[in-house]
């Protein structure tokens, strides 16, 4: 291989989110230069229609000298970004269920979806310890807090997922799980000893280099007492990548930087010095990198230069295509397969089963459950949002909506969210005076650049308000678990860890009494419950 062709295979951009588009879209155009004029090594896909998806992949593949490697982002399952594939309940509903089996068999549905579209690589499964209550990005997306229990199931995930074809990524290394800072707004700091280190956040990722994961992604967090040079990220500091990945874990696979478009890089470091220190650091792939031409002749001149060694970029481009020649028979998507595949009846139904095991009733000190569904019983349902938009898988509440209407065909149902006025959140109040019951549907988003994960003090104050009413009362968080831990007087405490449409229907199901609340929670709420708490 040349030099550009090997640096080239370090560059992994993104494919537009991918509807349909013509051969000779712009889309299209700017695609065929990167692999052409800079022999990029594989792309970052979106989501989208798994149709368009697949037939554009598939255009990619044949504009590529080399296979590319195809990664996505399938926290949620292949649903969670391709329309009508399955969409899997995060990582802390699966801890929740207490079965690591059900992780394996997630990533084995993941994994036959994903490879029905063309997806090789998935940046999953969270090896991060979910330790700090105020965390808004790692939350439910982490298998939970002990570190044991985390490795367990991050072993049986990776199991899933490479036993069916589809190369997993343990992220994000070192770990993610004890700041209280997105690192897609700001660098968070993690000033903690290399001994704190071994003993909480390396034991998944341990597990995870044990079990043969193929891929590890870095953390854009700060570790001061691990990399002396203030500021600089776990991606771009070789004491973490190499020092304790390569050296001390032994870790032979790929190593991926998160996104390189996100402020815990890109505030302080413009993308040629990104560049030049996470290929320094030991990074293979440069992931989302904002200047694909000023990352490549970044690395081009340094090399030229002297300042990296060919053989450094060797061994990275022997990584890439040791983990491209897994997919040297399976390089095209066959189109016509994905009815078969993708969104069946059987995926869906599993994907319900594990919301109905995730569910926890953490408290119901007035024993109001079950809420026998009843003509004549007149139910107030309110859904209190956390936020009114960035709803990214549509508007929430409807599945709850409809649900209990066919149970209590007398239920009405509000809303109320961040913006809602004081005259709306009055008129909730009054809304639930007319109710025989209350039943409130709180919705706490874990997202990328949304930086926090509370409620409103004027929904709080709704809240309380609601649960003093001299009437049966239910609380169910969708999202977030720690709300109780701002409102520790609610009478009434339900978790299901997601914000889905499966979440609902586990919901109505398990107040109604037509399944048994089996979920433990896989997270302590400091000064009200331990790891493992749950009532029947």
């Amino acid at each position: 291989m040349s030099l550009d062709e090997k640096i080239g295979q370090m560059l992994f951009p993104g494919v537009p989110n991918a509807g349909f588009r013509s051969l000779e879209s712009n889309d299209l155009e700017i695609v065929r230069r990167n692999i052409a004029d800079f022999h990029v090594g594989g792309y970052h896909t979106f989501g989208g229609d798994p149709a368009a998806v697949a037939l554009m992949l598939n255009e990619m593949q044949r504009e590529s000298k080399l296979p590319l490697l195809i990664t996505a982002d399938l926290e949620g399952g292949p649903g969670y970004v391709l329309f009508g594939a399955t969409r899997l309940p995060l990582a802390m509903s699966i801890g929740a269920t207490g079965d690591p089996q059900i992780a394996y068999e997630a990533a084995k549905v993941t994994a036959e979806e994903a490879r029905a579209v063309g997806v090789d690589i998935n940046f999953y499964p969270v090896a991060d310890v979910q330790n700090n209550p105020l965390n808004p990005i790692i939350n439910i997306r982490s298998f939970g807090e002990d570190p044991a229990q985390v490795s367990t199931f991050v072993r049986a995930y990776i199991r899933g997922a490479q036993e069916n074809g589809l190369i997993a990524t343990a992220k994000h290394f070192p770990g993610h799980g004890d700041v209280a800072t997105d690192s897609h707004l700001e660098m968070p700091v993690l000033n903690v000893t290399m001994a704190r280190l071994e003993s909480i956040e390396l034991p998944p990722f341990k597990a995870a280099v044990d079990q043969g994961v193929g891929a590890v992604m870095s953390a854009h967090i700060w570790l001061p007492n691990i990399e002396p040079e203030k500021g600089v990220p776990s991606t771009l500091s070789k004491n973490v990548l190499t020092g304790i990945l390569r050296d001390e874990l032994h870790f032979g696979g790929l190593v991926f930087t998160d996104s390189l478009t996100m402020r815990g890089v890109t505030t302080n470091f413009p993308v040629a010095d990104a560049t030049l220190r996470a290929v320094e650091a030991g990074v293979d792939v440069l992931l989302l990198t904002p200047d694909v031409a000023t990352a490549f002749n970044t690395i081009k001149s340094a090399v030229e230069s002297g300042r990296i060694p060919v053989s450094r970029i060797d061994a990275s481009v022997r990584r890439i295509l040791t983990a491209k020649a897994k997919f040297r028979d399976q390089r095209f998507t066959d189109v016509n397969r994905l009815m078969a595949v993708v969104g069946t009846k059987a995926h869906r139904e599993f994907a319900q089963h594990i919301a109905d095991l995730a569910i926890t009733l953490v408290r119901d000190e007035r024993h109001v459950l079950p809420l026998r569904p009843s003509p004549d019983l007149r139910i107030v349902q309110i859904n209190v949002l956390d936020n009114r938009i960035g709803w990214r898988e549509g508007a929430v509440g409807r599945v709850a909506a409809a649900e209990m209407l066919k149970r209590f065909p007398r239920t009405v149902t509000g809303q109320i969210d961040d913006q809602s006025n004081a005259n709306e959140l009055d008129l909730a109040r009054k809304l639930a005076q007319t109710g025989d019951a209350i039943v409130v549907n709180a919705f706490v988003r874990v997202a990328a650049y949304k930086g926090s994960i509370d409620l409103t003090l004027p929904e709080m104050a709704l809240l309380r308000d609601l649960a003093a009413m001299k009437k049966p009362f239910v609380l169910t968080v969708f999202g977030s678990p720690y709300v109780l831990t701002h409102i520790p007087d609610m009478p009434s405490y339900i978790v299901t860890y997601d914000t889905t449409p499966l979440a609902e229907m586990a919901m109505v199901r398990a107040i109604t009494g037509e399944i048994e609340f089996k979920g433990k929670l896989p997270i302590s709420l400091p000064g009200l419950y331990p790891i493992g708490h749950g009532l029947k």
